[in-house]
């Protein structure tokens, strides 16, 4: 199923000038607060009405201002997660899904309760009322409710901001299970750049209120002239597969011909996963490292050296891992000769990968 959106809108102080189209899975709009992703979420879910604009999901016209059509919000089949679940306090879990069920059409196909209760794994929780769930509980209920109305496409609006750490870590597993086992496509705000690593089959990045990229997660955020979050938000993708679980609580990756050892991670043996490496974690060295505590080291060679405006600059490392970054100063890069070409090995604590950093 695919999105294709066009929007012109202007507010006070800020222009809105989006156009993309969006194949099939989960659709992530990433940028910085102020980029324009909230109302390009909105727009989509009808709750702005932008002065141009033609939206569509999958060959059905949601608005289109040239030829004079809109359609309500309550009319449009999609499914919305806000940033709080916005449950009703009064019912129990199971109740809180049915009310969802409710606005799923006639002739639309139907999804199966018990499928999105074991999908979620919610089903010790039905009969609670939501002020008995924890944060990442009550996400989980939301996305269930909005699955349950038999959505076009489900809206996700920044649904991790208002959690702590290991609830956002608790919850993503769950965003994985609807964008590969529900069918419904997704478009996803964040400004996260760990969310869009795990998540995203398409980026979308905005800047200014314009697409400043479009492509997989693995080639935007390995870009290093691609820094819409401030450099310390810097960091790639690598695709790999769970080799080995160690007794020392460590796992073995696969990446290409490299080994990758993370705190050990929740997947079997022959999972795939996705793994950020943020640029600020990874050290360079010319010669190859002996001696030293960290157990990622991956030979490469430099395709790009980004010089920031302050003392930072971002080198772009292809390795036999894949393609990584590496945030290290200008000073550094003169006094190694950092430049195009040149062969080198990327350095990685394996403590340095967060556990949120790393799924499927």
């Amino acid at each position: 199923m695919m999105l294709s959106l066009a929007i012109q809108h202007r507010f006070e102080g800020f222009d809105l000038d989006v156009e993309f189209t969006a194949p099939p899975g989960l659709t992530v709009l990433f940028g910085p607060s102020g980029s324009g992703k909230t109302a390009v979420i909105n727009a989509v879910a009808g709750l702005l009405r932008p002065a141009a604009e033609r939206i569509a999901v999958n060959g059905t016209v949601l608005s289109d201002s040239a030829a004079g059509l809109w359609l309500p919000p309550h009319r449009r089949r999609l499914g919305y997660v806000f940033q709080d679940s916005r449950l009703f306090p009064h019912l129990t879990v199971r109740q809180n899904l049915r009310y969802g069920q409710r606005f799923a059409p006639r002739n639309a196909p139907r999804e199966d309760l018990s499928r999105v209760v074991e999908m979620l794994g919610i089903a010790a929780l039905l009969e609670r009322r939501p002020a008995r769930l924890s944060g990442g509980e009550k996400q989980r209920v939301a996305i269930g409710r909005a699955l349950l109305a038999s959505p076009r496409l489900i809206l996700a609006d920044e649904p991790l901001a208002a959690l702590d750490g290991a609830r956002k870590s608790e919850i993503l597993p769950y965003f994985e299970r609807l964008r590969d086992e529900s069918g419904i496509p997704v478009l996803y705000v964040t400004h996260s750049p760990a969310e869009v690593a795990r998540l995203a089959t398409t980026v979308v990045a905005l800047e200014a209120g314009r697409v400043a990229r479009q492509g997989p997660a693995v080639e935007v955020l390995g870009d290093p002239m691609f820094t819409p979050s401030g450099v310390r938000a810097v960091g790639a993708v690598i695709e790999a597969r769970v080799a080995a679980h160690h007794d020392d609580g460590l796992s073995e990756l696969r990446a290409g011909a490299a080994r990758l050892y993370l705190p050990r991670v929740a997947q079997d043996i022959g999972a795939a996963l996705r793994v950020r490496i943020a640029a600020q974690d990874v050290m360079l060295s010319l010669q190859e490292p002996s001696g030293v505590s960290a157990l990622n080291i991956l030979k490469g060679r430099i395709d790009r050296v980004r010089a920031g405006e302050g003392p930072g600059a971002i080198v772009s490392l292809d390795t036999e891992a894949g393609r990584v970054l590496a945030r290290v100063t200008r000073r550094s890069v003169a006094a190694m000769g950092l430049a195009p070409g040149l062969e080198l090995y990327g350095v990685v604590k394996t403590v340095s990968i967060a556990p949120q950093d790393a799924g499927g």
